[in-house]
């Protein structure tokens, strides 16, 4: 189970995204955190599942990236996580050294098109939660980077149905991952693909 300190720490970074953005008129001021049931949902995949290499596509203020860094860090494992705005950055660094576990996270700003063309992976788990019109072109370098037993997931499937449909068109394209949509937060795309025995 989670220790307290870092349950209290994520609610305070949740707490203080909702006030922030409640309190900001410009989209890339907000930090559109991940609701904590998603955010739960997430870290109970990635133990229950043990993955140990973790790719994060938006990382704000750092509040799902302490999810995934926690659950993974249970079994050894790592988290690379991507964000082009420099003081996000600089928010989620000091936050995940708040909650011990700035080691277990390789933090990269930039374009995220352009980093993912450069990272090598392999990946066992992706998270889109960033710019959902250039998720597709993103998915499409992802994929030959993915372990043969690999998680996709996506938020914001019923809260941006508009933005998030080319990204929800090339998954269903992927005819090797199963796919669904679950309904918490404010939606979840998630698509498995099995090892093949």
């Amino acid at each position: 189970m989670m220790n307290a300190d870092i349950q209290r720490l994520l609610a305070e970074i949740y707490a203080e995204g909702q006030h922030n953005d409640a309190s900001v008129q410009e989209h890339s001021r907000k930090m559109l955190n991940l609701e904590p049931p998603t955010a739960q949902l997430l870290s109970i995949l990635v133990r229950s599942s043990r993955r140990t290499n973790i790719l994060e596509i938006g990382t704000s203020s750092g509040y799902s990236t302490i999810w995934l860094a926690w659950a993974t860090q249970t079994v050894g494992g790592h988290v690379t996580s991507i964000d082009r705005s420099a003081e996000k950055h600089a928010l989620a660094d000091t936050n995940l050294r708040r909650a011990h576990l700035r080691e277990t996270v390789d933090l990269i700003c930039g374009d995220a098109s352009e980093i993912v063309a450069r990272l090598t992976g392999p990946f066992d788990f992706v998270f889109f939660d960033a710019d959902r019109r250039s998720a597709p072109n993103q998915l499409e370098l992802i994929v030959p980077k993915l372990t043969p037993d690999a998680f996709i997931l996506a938020d914001n499937v019923n809260s941006h149905p508009d933005e998030i449909a080319g990204y929800l068109a090339a998954i269903e394209k992927l005819t090797q991952f199963e796919h669904t949509i679950i309904p918490v937060g404010k939606g979840l795309s998630l698509a498995y693909r099995q090892r093949a025995d």
